[in-house]
């Protein structure tokens, strides 16, 4: 019995040397103005799903002897990320970033990064998926063509084959209308009107006699699409249009990662507690910062070790799998460091469906018919 103890003590001696410290990177940028001030963007966006996955794993690594620690380092607008990223990676490997997509690429090429594991939580850039991708980025946040090819598959479903596209100019609306149209083109729909919009005035009083004249000329159609990243006209588009149709995309019908609808599988109790931490409904970017922090955790928990390419190989092996209250186990592409998950088709009150829907099969995983697909990224890195 001595000799068991002692051996169980040795044991949790060893277990109690792994520690994992992590830096949640966030880079603060001056958003444009919009025509309505309804949803004001938290301070602490990402950030509160960050302390959250943090209290996660801090739980499960309680009764393994793991001991996490999260610092938060916030640039302000004109700092210096690059030097701010040096110096977390002088502290850790393993850092969850919330910068724009240019500077995510800048970070994971520091010579400093080359053994880190990094995770995206806040863009959406195709290309980080693609051809700009980086061997050691991982992304959490669902790309733009992962909900778009989700709102598309709904789309099939209803036989809503004719469709009209309203973007707005920001390049994140673009980036977004485009991936809607690769989607179509996808999922056998037609695109057959689109214009952008160019309002500068307040539509608050305004959108009950704009709207009408400014869809009128888009024919007929069964679904408007929107796309509107900023959340800035979307708004006052539905049951303005001249034609009584349904609208989705930004507007009306969301993709989203998440949203605080999203209750069943578990997520209500997820909802619970992010609420009781922030004061605040969980948003997507808070979702994907939590997932990047369980992965890690999830990692650790498996194999017992705190090596970033230990982590990075099991994290992309077809082993690694992260319960994320979406009704499917979580995973990661190995060509290209996304991560698989379903997308909740929302509204502002209800769950109406979760892609990938019944019927759309895949030789490997059916949450792989959600965006790019291994043939076709250009992603070289992950070979």
């Amino acid at each position: 019995m001595l000799t068991i103890i002692v051996m169980m003590l040795a044991a949790g001696a060893a277990v109690a040397e792994i520690r994992i410290p992590m830096v949640f990177l966030k880079q603060e940028t001056d958003r444009p103005p919009t025509l309505s001030n309804l949803d004001p963007i938290p301070d602490d966006l990402g950030e509160k799903g960050a302390h959250l996955g943090l209290s996660d794993n801090q739980t499960t690594g309680a009764f393994l002897g793991h001991k996490y620690l999260l610092e938060t380092v916030l640039i302000p607008v004109g700092g210096d990320p690059l030097a701010a990223a040096d110096q977390a990676l002088e502290q850790t490997p393993f850092l969850i970033l919330d910068v724009p997509a240019d500077t995510l690429l800048k970070i994971a090429d520091l010579p400093a990064a080359g053994d880190a594991l990094l995770f995206n939580t806040s863009s959406a850039d195709m290309s980080l998926r693609s051809q700009n991708c980086r061997a050691n980025l991982l992304h959490t946040l669902p790309s733009y063509q992962m909900r778009s090819d989700a709102m598309m598959q709904f789309a099939r479903t209803k036989r809503w084959d004719t469709l009209a596209l309203i973007s707005g100019e920001h390049p994140e609306d673009q980036a977004f209308a485009d991936a809607l149209r690769q989607s179509a083109v996808k999922f056998a729909l037609s695109i057959t009107a689109e214009k952008t919009w160019t309002f500068d005035t307040d539509m608050r009083r305004n959108a009950a006699q704009e709207v009408p004249l400014f869809t009128q000329d888009l024919g007929t159609y069964d679904l408007l699409l929107i796309a509107d990243e900023l959340n800035d006209f979307g708004r006052y588009i539905a049951f303005n249009t001249w034609l009584p149709r349904p609208v989705a995309g930004t507007e009306g019908l969301r993709p989203t990662a998440w949203a605080p609808v999203v209750e069943q599988w578990g997520a209500a109790q997820l909802q619970s507690r992010f609420r009781d931490l922030a004061n605040r409904p969980m948003r997507p970017q808070d979702y994907a910062a939590w997932a990047a922090i369980r992965s890690i955790g999830e990692a650790v928990t498996r194999i017992n070790s705190s090596e970033p390419a230990d982590l990075r190989e099991f994290i992309l092996s077809d082993t690694f799998e992260l319960a994320g209250f979406k009704g499917r186990p979580l995973s990661y592409r190995n060509w290209n460091g996304q991560m698989r998950q379903p997308i909740p088709l929302v509204t502002q009150s209800a769950l109406v469906a979760q892609p990938p829907l019944e019927g759309y099969l895949h030789q490997h995983n059916e949450l792989d018919s959600l965006g790019l697909d291994a043939p076709e990224s250009a992603c070289e890195a992950f070979q």
